[in-house]
């Protein structure tokens, strides 16, 4: 422990992200995938305010999220653990980013409390430290522990923070399509997942590099597998990505392990106009949203 905990409420902005590229590389030994991946924050965000209780609790605001699948609860009791406190806190989320979307809503809930917890308690553990420990919640929260751009690699654990990439606006369409079971949604997706989809990595590379070198971030180098078997996954998602299309959008690229969709507008007018049409006429939830920078305060 390296000082006093903190007495007042503290306050995190839980950021959304979505994945420029997401490539699946193989099967592990432990069952989960290896992955390559470009990640970005956006300024989409849940806000989660934590104070000092004697125990753990975690309130949110959607009824959608029980308690025990929440991964805030899952990251305050890592946390706890790790640091051998005897502390506790009381969490409570403001959901805004919507629910097993694609968008790394519960993961980066998660990684707020780790952020919010290690200030409230007084720990003093580094970004890497929080990184490290943010591996043992969930495949996302090392990313979203610090957020910004990074490459992501392995099941999520291997983070390597890059420049900020030249991206104005993103336009996100989160579709309103019904999941048999939102808890386990990411695992069915990648159940879906067979060799053929397997690739090396090189298109998240080469965007990592032309990010790393100061270059543009054009909509052609983005990239996700799951595009792919976007249809058999969530059946009707084709219809939300012709739609989105049908405004003028190209380069339509799926957020994660879906159903969420996004693309970069060819002007902010442009992305304000489309997003007023989404939601206005046709009653969708889009968000026209900016790159969000790296946290610093840990």
């Amino acid at each position: 422990m390296n000082g006093e905990p903190v007495t007042a409420d503290i306050t995190e902005r839980a950021f959304a992200k979505v994945n420029l590229t997401l490539e699946i590389l193989g099967k592990r030994r432990d069952g989960y995938h290896n992955l390559a991946s470009v990640m970005q924050t956006v300024d989409l965000f849940d806000e989660i305010s934590i104070e000092r209780t004697d125990d753990i609790v975690v309130n949110c605001d959607d009824d959608g999220i029980s308690p025990e699948s929440n991964l805030a609860l899952k990251a305050a009791n890592v946390l706890k653990q790790h640091a051998g406190t005897e502390f506790g806190a009381t969490i409570n989320i403001k959901k805004q980013i919507p629910i097993s979307a694609g968008l790394g809503g519960g993961s980066t809930d998660a990684a707020a409390t780790l952020r919010g917890l290690n200030r409230l308690w007084a720990l003093g553990l580094s970004v890497e430290q929080l990184t490290e420990i943010a591996a043992g919640v969930g495949s996302d929260v090392p990313f979203l522990v610090r957020g910004g751009t990074a490459l992501v690699q392995g099941r999520g654990e291997d983070v390597t923070p890059i420049a900020p990439a030249k991206i104005p606006k993103i336009l996100i369409l989160s579709p309103d399509i019904v999941l048999a079971d939102p808890a386990v949604k990411t695992a069915s997706v990648f159940a879906q997942v067979n060799e053929s989809m397997y690739t090396s990595g090189n298109l998240s590379h080469k965007l990592a590099a032309r990010i790393r070198s100061g270059g543009d971030c054009p909509p052609e180098f983005f990239y996700n597998k799951f595009g792919t078997i976007a249809e058999e996954l969530f059946p009707g998602w084709n219809s939300h990505r012709d739609q989105l299309m049908g405004l003028g959008a190209s380069d339509v690229v799926m957020c994660g392990a879906g159903p969420s969709m996004f693309v970069v507008p060819p002007s902010k007018e442009l992305g304000t106009a489309w997003q007023l049409l989404l939601t206005a006429v046709h009653g969708k939830r889009a968000y026209l949203v900016d790159p969000a920078p790296a946290g610093t305060d840990f």
